[in-house]
């Protein structure tokens, strides 16, 4: 499995927390950056992270800001990412249960890094299951290909 990571100032200590776990787990993953705390524009580091993840280099991506609500905006921006914000493990795990989500968002302001790390846990244990849900993530792909004119 490999993670594209990256994040804005807000973010950037919560994703060194998460890089750190990346290792402990023993996933693969490239740093999209940015790589320190001065200031930047979130949507400059969120959408390569996407992209990555949409062309398949990545199977996930995280993406971390302030409240994480700007980030996941511009990563479901990318046709084919479907991110969820989270706020707690639960959400987290059904994201890639029912809505086989492959970005998964951040607020570094917002979660502490236990629950972060957590979520991060199950996103990545959990496998999308199909039946009564495919249809729905079917959809889903259908209104992002009417919205892009396809």
């Amino acid at each position: 499995m490999r993670v594209a990571i990256g994040s804005d100032h807000a973010g950037f200590a919560l994703k060194g927390e998460l890089c750190s776990l990346l290792d402990e787990m023993r996933v693969e993953y490239r740093d999209f950056g940015t790589y320190s705390d001065a200031p930047v524009d979130y949507p400059d580091f969120i959408a390569p992270v996407a992209r990555a993840v949409a062309r398949g280099d990545y199977r996930f991506g995280i993406v971390l800001g302030g409240s994480g609500t700007g980030e996941a905006i511009v990563a479901n921006k990318v046709r084919g990412v479907r991110c969820v914000q989270a706020t707690n493990p639960v959400v987290a795990r059904l994201a890639r249960e029912h809505n086989d989500a492959n970005v998964i968002s951040f607020g570094g302001r917002i979660v502490g890094t236990e629950v972060a790390k957590a979520c991060v846990r199950e996103f990545l244990d959990a496998e999308f299951q199909g039946g009564r849900h495919t249809p729905r993530v079917a959809k889903i792909a259908h209104v992002e290909a009417e919205e892009a004119g396809a």
